[in-house]
């Protein structure tokens, strides 16, 4: 049995015995042990504590790590993202700056029907080499869990060759990746007058193939004016759930349509992005175990107002945090800007939203028993700091690198 022990570290933190989604107050509270030692055996939490409890007679064989002055922290766990893609788009970028809104750039061909045009002309190969580095990037920064979607494809061999470059990254990576099939993300040119054709297709050719590769874990749509509308979202949600595709929905983002309660209807395990709520929404959300992921730097990006994120969590709901990485909103899968940015402008406590983005995080995606938090039996996904004051030293220091170490399944990476 492989062992490491790391001791004197400066503060253990969001050290848990038990599991449980955090909402309200709850969300405030990250227990943490100061001087503290944790055992890792092979790759997962073994044992944790204060430095005086540690027994001297810890396996003579063991790998011993010196945490002096160092934070160790669960990775993060990021539930949203659309990393696999084929290009950037810095041209869009520029329009956006000139002027032209989110719903204009779409309407004359841009937005995700560019996405699509490059991802349908490169191949799976390219497309797999591509979506590992940005992998790579993530990880180092300390995102040790990823939901990753399609919907670049907006055909049955553009999505199936993204869902099995996913399947690809799952096998490769040890990182855990959860998959989402997101042929609803945007109506392709051909089906914009044809609504129920699209639907169609993403019906019985596309989750019928999907199902028998074992492709996806879940289930998407974006429910937005110009995009899918809630009756719409209701039909294909419906189909996958058939598949055991359990919905996780973009909803909220521009307008507030409804999406909130079709989706807590259908026991949605979360609805993502939620710029823009009604009470009625909150009130909705707050009385409900569905999950709401918000993802700011889309807000940031587009130069949208923020997520209510105070209103949410002193209503009750359950929040998370995620990067929404992709190429057009969100062009960055850095989790550490995440936190800091839901800190900075949606005035979240470095508490909430360090505890929103490793085990609310996990929660939305499945994977509460095995990630986001220092408890024993856990993967040991780690974050070890640089020496740093505090924990509210990671959002306030928004600009610098202070993670020190990444460690996956109790392996550093290198």
């Amino acid at each position: 049995m492989a062992t490491t022990v790391i001791t004197n570290i400066k503060q253990l933190v969001n050290t848990r015995k038990e599991n449980r989604m955090l909402r309200g107050k709850e969300l405030a509270d990250l227990p943490c042990i100061d001087n503290a030692y944790l055992i890792i055996e092979d790759g997962v939490i073994a044992e944790f504590g204060e430095m005086q409890e540690l027994k001297a007679n810890i396996n003579h064989r063991a790998t011993a790590i010196d945490g002096s002055g160092q934070f160790v922290l669960p990775a993060w766990c990021d539930s949203h993202t659309h990393l696999v893609f084929s290009g950037s788009r810095e041209e869009e970028f520029v329009d956006k700056i000139k002027g032209l809104s989110y719903a204009e750039i779409n309407a004359k061909g841009g937005g995700i029907l560019n996405s699509t045009k490059k991802l349908n002309a490169t191949s799976e190969d390219v497309l797999f080499n591509l979506a590992w580095k940005r992998l790579e990037e993530i990880s180092l920064l300390g995102t040790g869990a990823v939901e990753i979607k399609s919907g670049y494809g907006l055909t049955l061999d553009g999505e199936l060759k993204m869902l099995r470059v996913i399947k690809r990254l799952r096998g490769k990576s040890n990182l855990t990746i959860k998959s989402t099939f997101l042929a609803a993300h945007s109506y392709p040119v051909e089906y914009r007058e044809n609504h129920p054709g699209y639907i169609d297709l993403i019906i019985h050719k596309m989750l019928p193939t999907i199902a028998a590769e074992k492709l996806a874990d879940y289930i998407d749509v974006f429910c937005e004016k110009g995009f899918f509308n809630v009756e719409e979202m209701e039909t294909i949600c419906k189909a996958g759930m058939s598949y055991g595709l359990k919905p996780k929905l973009h909803v909220n983002q521009l307008n507030s349509i409804g999406g909130i309660q079709s989706g807590i209807r259908m026991n949605a395990l979360s609805l993502d992005h939620l710029e823009t709520m009604t009470e009625d929404d909150i009130t909705a959300l707050s009385q409900s175990e569905t999950i709401g992921t918000l993802l700011p730097t889309a807000a940031f990006f587009l130069r949208m107002p923020f997520q209510p994120a105070r209103q949410l969590i002193d209503a009750g709901c359950v929040v998370a945090l995620a990067s929404d990485y992709n190429p057009g909103s969100s062009p960055s899968g850095n989790m550490n800007f995440v936190v800091a940015l839901s800190c900075i402008q949606l005035k979240m406590l470095p508490e909430e939203a360090i505890n929103a983005a490793t085990l609310n995080g996990a929660y939305a995606l499945q994977l509460e028993k095995e990630l986001g938090s220092i408890s024993v039996g856990k993967k040991a996904n780690l974050i070890f700091t640089k020496k740093i004051p505090s924990a509210a030293s990671l959002p306030y220091n928004f600009g610098t690198n202070l993670i020190d170490k990444v460690m996956i399944g109790g392996e550093f990476l290198s």
